[in-house]
Order: C-alpha cells, then structure tokens, then sequence
C-alpha cells in the first residue's frame, strides 16, 4: 500500500538502533580544548548543518532555523541535506578522513560516531550545556529528558544533544478488542501473549493477535526486561535469552504472533485487520492514521513491559570549528530543542519532544493530529538505548536477521534450538568486529 512505502521509506532509520563542569560567569573553558566560549555572537558567523530529512521534517526544520535566524541576525544556518541516513552516515564516515572539512553540527547516531569521539573530533557538550549564557546553565534546567540525554553519550562524554526522537508504543484495533471482550491494552508481556491468545481463537485464526517491528528491539528489551543490559557478556544460548526468544517463536508456532517479514512494518496488516495490534515506533503513527482512514478505530498505549527503547538521532558538533561558530551553534541547538521549537516540532513530524516540559504541557496532551501525546508522558517512565561501546551498533544490527532466522523455523513447526545456537555463534562474532 501507498502508506506503507511512505512509512519504509520515512522510519528505515528509526529502526535500526550533560552536565557538572559549571561556567561561574559564562566563560568557562572547554574541557576540549581550553578555549574560551564566547558570551554572545558579536560578528557575522555561519555554521553549516549536515541532516538526513525530508519531506515535513525537512519544512518543518526550515522553518524553525528562519525563525532562529531572525532572532539571531548575526548567525547564518546553512542546512546540507545529505540524503537518507545511511547516506549522512556515509558522508559522515568519508569526511572523518579530512576532518577540517567536517560541518560544524551534525544530526547522527551516536555508534555512529564512536570513532570520532576516541580521534577526539568532537566537542564535549558539558561546558556549553553549563553555560549561563550560551547554554542553561545546568543540564537539569535545560528540561531535556535525562534519559534521552544519556542515550546521547558517547563513552561517558557528553557529546551529543537528542533532537529528533522517538520510542516503542503499542497500536492497537479499539474496535476489535471490544469485540473480542478486551477490556484494556496489556502492560505486561504475559497479557499481551493472552490478549493475543484471545484474539486469534474468538476470531477463528483469522486475525492474528500481535507482532513486533524491530526484532532487534524485540530482543534487546526482552533481556532488560529480565535484568540483562545490552552487552557482550550476553549468553544469546543461557537460559534468560532463550525465554526471551521462545516467548516470540511459540507465539509464531502457535498462530497468535507473527513478524513483519518482507513488508518490513505491520502497519500494512495491521490497517486491513488482518493483525490486532502491533508494537513499532511511534513515529509511524501518522502513517497508521492514514491507512487505517475511517474503517476503525485505533489507539496508542505503552509499549508493554517495564521498558521501551529510545531511538532517533541526536546533534553533534565538531572541533574544528572555530570558537564563535561552536557558541552560535550550541545556541541554535538550544534553540531547537526549547519548549516552543519541541512543540512545534513533534506536531508537525510526529517525533516525540525531547523537552519534559512539552511532554507534561497541556497543549501537547490535547493535540487532536494523533494519539500518543495523550499517553506519551506514562510511555517515557522506562527508557532504554542501546549502549555506545565498541561493536555495540554491530551487534544490534545483526540481531535482526538473528531472530529472523530463528522465527522462521518457528514459522515451519521446526525447533528453535538449532538456530538459537547458530545464532549465538553470530552474535558473538559480531562483537569481535
């Protein structure tokens, strides 16, 4: 379907995976490179943005850097689209090679730039974030979710600020659990297998009850959810893993699960009812809006379990700029992760706002464009990402096409400890890259 190239084509990123050092009097010096941080813009100074969006992203970040500009005459923004992200991530790692033409700012994933935190090309955000006139003065009164923040590091450096973020939600058919007599969405996993369960018998296995998008976030938070951090010393064949993964692949034996397979996203299914309610990131629920149109009626709840994932890029800066165009851009990233930029930003792109005081606003809640703001603050209590360590991004990336493997025995009736165990022996390779 139309809607659901659009949502390939917008989320194929979203899928995949601050303070203490304080400026007395708003000129600290960078623990970087002990440079001074200018008090104000005093001359013309341009700084160059390299980002991956389109279409209403792409406006919408137009919009508000005119907007910065206007308030700031002395500062020109000059926005480098670099195509999709695996293209900024390309150019990204292409230019690392000649750093002095790197931009000033740029939007990326943190693993993506493990490299050049450790060649110390990038700036360590904490003295700007702690500054009284550039920045806020402290992290805690910048307002940024703390969780998304660290989810910004790199190493323990402060290194990057969250800007366009999104997390996992569960999407479900209100009309369909109505039918079928359920009374609420499930919190936890063990009442989304029953709901499930419920689902695939009342409607004679024509429906079937629940899937997941990210097979890698599947399994990630699978394991937080049993107290295992994402890491190397993960066992993917001991005992915590395998509950994790056999929760999913009974499922998909037993008819009541399934995956996205080659349409990638279960909004398609899920939008021709052929699937009750699925769990993917929420910025797709525009997306979901407009294939589901008036046939039913769908809601948004917490992804169930204690955790969910935090994804989406942040913006990093680097060294080579000078000290005035590091200031102007600290206040031009100031400015669009403020109250009113956040605001703007999550309703018009669906991302969730980085900024807490959004999230709790009143004039969030009652958005009426879609149905998360209303539950987004009960969705943000748990957090999680991805750990930026070495081979760590390697690792979640292979994981996808891990269970993959392994769901689709489950598919066929075969067991899965076959290909849990060929996948075990891939996991721990990819943390040897």
């Amino acid at each position: 379907m139309k809607f659901s190239r659009k949502l390939a084509a917008v989320l194929v990123a979203s899928l995949a995976l601050i303070g203490t050092a304080a400026c007395s009097n708003g000129s600290s010096s960078s623990s970087s490179n002990s440079e001074k941080i200018p008090t104000k813009i005093t001359k013309k100074t341009s700084i160059v943005f390299w980002h991956g969006m389109p279409g209403v992203q792409q406006d919408e970040l137009k919009k508000l850097t005119q907007e910065f500009e206007q308030k700031n005459p002395k500062i020109t923004v000059k926005l480098e689209n670099q195509g999709a992200y695996n293209d900024l991530q390309a150019k990204i790692n292409s230019t690392l090679q000649s750093p002095n033409n790197l931009p000033t700012i740029t939007q990326a994933y943190p693993d993506w730039l493990y490299t050049a935190a450790k060649n110390k090309l990038l700036v360590d955000l904490k003295p700007y974030i702690n500054n009284q006139n550039v920045g806020w003065g402290s992290s805690q009164a910048s307002k940024i979710t703390p969780a998304l923040l660290t989810g910004a590091k790199i190493d323990g450096m402060q290194y990057g600020i969250p800007f366009n973020k999104s997390i996992e939600t569960l999407t479900y058919n209100a009309d369909m659990f109505k039918k079928y007599g359920i009374k609420k969405a499930p919190a936890t996993m063990a009442e989304l297998k029953q709901d499930a369960q419920t689902i695939y018998t009342k409607s004679h296995h024509q429906v079937v009850g629940a899937g997941f998008d990210s097979l890698s976030n599947y399994y990630v938070l699978g394991m937080k959810n049993e107290g295992v951090d994402f890491s190397n010393k993960i066992d993917f064949n001991g005992a915590a893993s395998k509950r994790v993964i056999n929760y999913y692949a009974d499922g998909i034996k037993a008819g009541y699960f399934r995956i996205a397979g080659s349409e990638h996203y279960l909004s398609g299914p899920f939008a021709n009812q052929k699937v009750a309610m699925f769990v993917g990131t929420s910025a797709g629920e525009g997306f979901v809006k407009q294939g589901v149109g008036s046939r039913f009626t769908y809601d948004v709840a917490p992804r169930p379990g204690k955790y969910t994932m935090q994804q989406g890029t942040d913006i990093y800066m680097f060294k080579h700029a000078t000290a005035e165009q590091k200031a102007a851009a600290f206040m031009y990233i100031k400015f669009l992760v403020s109250k009113t930029s956040q605001l703007k930003w999550a309703n018009a792109t669906g991302y969730i706002p980085v900024n807490k005081e959004v999230v709790a606003s009143k004039e969030y809640k009652s958005s009426k464009k879609i149905k998360l703001p209303a539950k987004l603050e009960s969705a943000m209590k748990n957090l999680y990402s991805v750990p930026v360590v070495k081979d760590a991004g390697a690792a979640y990336s292979g994981l996808n096409p891990i269970m993959q493997n392994i769901l689709s025995a489950a598919q066929k009736k075969q067991a899965v400890a076959n290909a849990i165990k060929s996948g075990k022996a891939k996991f721990d390779a990819s943390w040897k890259q």
